[in-house]
C-alpha cells in the first residue's frame, strides 16, 4: 500500500508534525505561491478581527460587570423618568446641558397635545349642544362626555405624552354651558395643530415648520386655555390638566415662540411615555463623599410601568445592585388606566410587596420614593377625603404630612414582613419636579447606596 505524504515515517523525531503539514510543497509554482500567500493573509486578517472583537467584548463585559446598576421601578406615571432626568441634571450637568436643546420638540409636543385634548372635548360639546341652544336638565354622562372619556383614557402611542388625569365620576350640574361663536372659531383656527402634533411625534427634533405654526397659534391657545366656559367644561368633566405630566398650558407665552429654548425645569417636566426597558449610562462629573473608583459610572434602567410592561422587569432583577421604587401618593383617589376597578395606591402596595419579596432581589438595596407630595397637598386642600378611598386610613387627620407619615410606616412594615432576609429600609417623601430638593435627596441616596454596596463587597470596613 502506498504511503501517505503525511505518514509519520516521513517526519524526523524532532520535527513538528503541524509544521510539516502546513509547509508548502517543494514543487510549488510562483503563481500557486502567490495565491497561497493571499489566502493566508486573508485568513490572518479575519482571525485578527475575531481576536480584536473578542478582546473588546471581554473588556466591555469586565467594565459593565463592575458598573453599579440601578433599577427604577413603579407603576405608570409614578415619576421614574423624571427621577432619571434629575440624576442626569444633578450628577452630569455638562452632558445634560449638551442635550437640553433636543428636548424642545418634546415640550412643544406636550403643549400641543394638551391643546388638542381640549379641542377634542370642545368639539364633542359643540356637537352635542349647538350654539345658542339652551341646555336643560342634568349634565348627563352620555354622548359627548363618554366620547371624551374614551379619548382621554386611551393609552397614548409610545412616543406621545400621556393625557391629564380623569376622575371616574362626572358631577350632576344642571346649569347650561354658554358656548358662543368664539368657541367654534377657536376650534377652527387651532385646527393646524392637529398636523403639528403628528409632525412633532415623527420628527422630535427637526420640526422648525411646527415651531412656526405653534408660534402663529400662540394667542388662540392662550384664549382657549383662559376662557371661562372652557375651564368650566373641564371642571365638569373632572379633567385636571394642571395635575398631568407634561403640563405647559400656563407657559404658552414663553414656549409658543420662534426662539424658544427649553429650560432645565421644562425638560424635567416634559413627558414621553416609557415603553419596555430603557438603559442609560450615567458618568458622574462631580466628586462625592465616597471613593468613586467603584461607582463613578452607573447603568440606570428606566422601565415602563403599565401592567403590560411589568413582565419585562424580571430579567433585570438578578444583576441589579440597587432598586429605586416610586409610588405616587397623590393617587389615593384614582384608578389604573388599564383597569378602572383597581385603585392606583392599592396597586402600588401590591407591586411593592412583590418587589421586596422577590428572592432575585434579596441582596438588592431597595429605596422608596413616596412621590408627588405636592399634588397630594393640593388635592387635600381642595377638599378630597382620604378615608373615602382608603378605609384603612381610619379617622386620622386628613392632611398631607399625616398621610405621608402613615404611608411611610405602612411601606416600612411591608418591607420588613416580606423581605426574604433582613435589610435596611430607606424611604423618602419627594416631589421630583422640584429639582433643587430632589438634588439634595439624590446626593444622600447616591452616597448611601455606594456605601452599602462597598460594604457588601468588603471594600470598606
Amino acid at each position: 500500500m502506498a504511503k501517505s505524504r503525511f505518514s509519520p515515517s516521513k517526519f524526523s523525531i524532532n520535527e513538528d508534525p503541524l509544521d510539516a503539514v502546513l509547509r508548502p510543497p517543494p514543487d510549488e509554482t510562483p503563481d500557486a505561491r502567490a495565491d497561497r500567500l493571499r489566502r493566508e493573509a486573508e485568513a490572518k486578517q479575519v482571525s485578527d478581527e475575531i481576536d480584536e472583537s473578542l478582546r473588546q467584548e471581554k473588556a466591555v463585559w469586565k467594565k459593565n460587570k463592575s458598573l453599579f446598576r440601578l433599577l427604577l421601578l413603579g407603576q405608570s406615571e409614578s415619576g421614574k423618568s423624571t427621577t432619571l432626568k434629575n440624576f442626569q441634571l444633578t450628577f452630569a450637568p455638562q452632558a445634560w446641558a449638551a442635550e437640553r436643546a433636543s428636548w424642545r420638540a418634546v415640550v412643544q409636543l406636550n403643549l400641543v397635545h394638551s391643546i388638542n385634548l381640549i379641542l377634542d372635548v370642545l368639539a364633542q360639546e359643540l356637537t352635542a349642544n349647538p350654539l345658542q341652544r339652551p341646555r336643560t336638565g342634568a349634565y348627563p354622562y352620555t354622548t359627548s362626555t363618554a366620547a371624551a372619556h374614551t379619548a382621554l383614557s386611551t393609552p397614548p402611542s409610545p412616543d406621545s405624552p400621556t393625557g391629564p388625569s380623569f376622575a371616574d365620576d362626572v358631577p350632576d350640574i344642571s346649569a347650561p354651558l354658554k358656548f358662543t361663536d368664539k368657541h367654534a372659531l377657536l376650534k377652527l383656527r387651532l385646527a393646524p395643530l392637529r398636523h403639528v402634533e403628528t409632525d412633532l411625534r415623527r420628527l422630535l427634533g427637526a420640526a422648525d415648520d411646527a415651531t412656526e405654526v405653534i408660534a402663529g397659534c400662540r394667542e388662540d391657545m392662550k384664549t382657549l386655555w383662559e376662557d371661562g366656559v372652557v375651564r368650566e367644561m373641564l371642571t365638569r368633566l373632572r379633567l385636571r390638566m394642571e395635575d398631568s405630566a407634561g403640563f405647559f398650558l400656563d407657559d404658552v407665552d414663553r414656549i409658543a415662540t420662534r426662539t424658544y429654548e427649553p429650560s432645565d425645569d421644562d425638560v424635567v417636566r416634559a413627558r414621553l411615555r416609557t415603553v419596555g426597558v430603557q438603559e442609560y449610562q450615567l458618568r458622574f462629573e462631580n466628586p462625592g463623599a465616597v471613593d468613586r473608583s467603584v461607582g463613578r459610572e452607573w447603568i440606570i434602567y428606566d422601565v415602563g410601568g403599565a401592567r403590560s410592561s411589568r413582565a419585562a422587569w424580571v430579567p433585570y432583577f438578578e444583576d441589579a445592585n440597587a432598586l429605586l421604587f416610586l409610588t405616587p401618593i397623590s393617587c389615593f383617589d384614582e384608578s389604573l388606566e388599564e383597569d378602572r376597578h383597581v385603585n392606583r395606591l392599592e396597586d402600588s402596595f401590591i407591586l411593592w410587596k412583590s418587589v421586596v419579596g422577590s428572592k432575585l432581589l434579596r441582596r438588592c438595596i431597595i429605596v422608596l420614593f413616596l412621590n408627588k407630595y405636592d399634588l397630594l397637598a393640593k388635592k387635600l386642600k381642595a377638599g378630597a377625603t382620604i378615608n373615602k378611598h382608603l378605609s384603612s386610613y381610619g379617622e386620622r387627620e386628613n392632611t398631607a404630612p399625616v398621610f405621608a407619615k402613615y404611608l411611610h410606616q405602612k411601606f416600612r412594615e411591608q418591607h420588613k414582613e416580606y423581605s426574604p432576609e433582613p435589610r435596611s429600609f430607606y424611604g423618602y417623601v419627594t416631589c421630583v419636579i422640584d429639582t433643587k430638593a430632589t438634588a439634595s435627596t439624590l446626593s444622600s441616596v447616591r452616597d448611601g447606596l455606594l456605601q452599602q454596596h462597598l460594604q457588601r463587597a468588603d471594600l470598606v470596613a
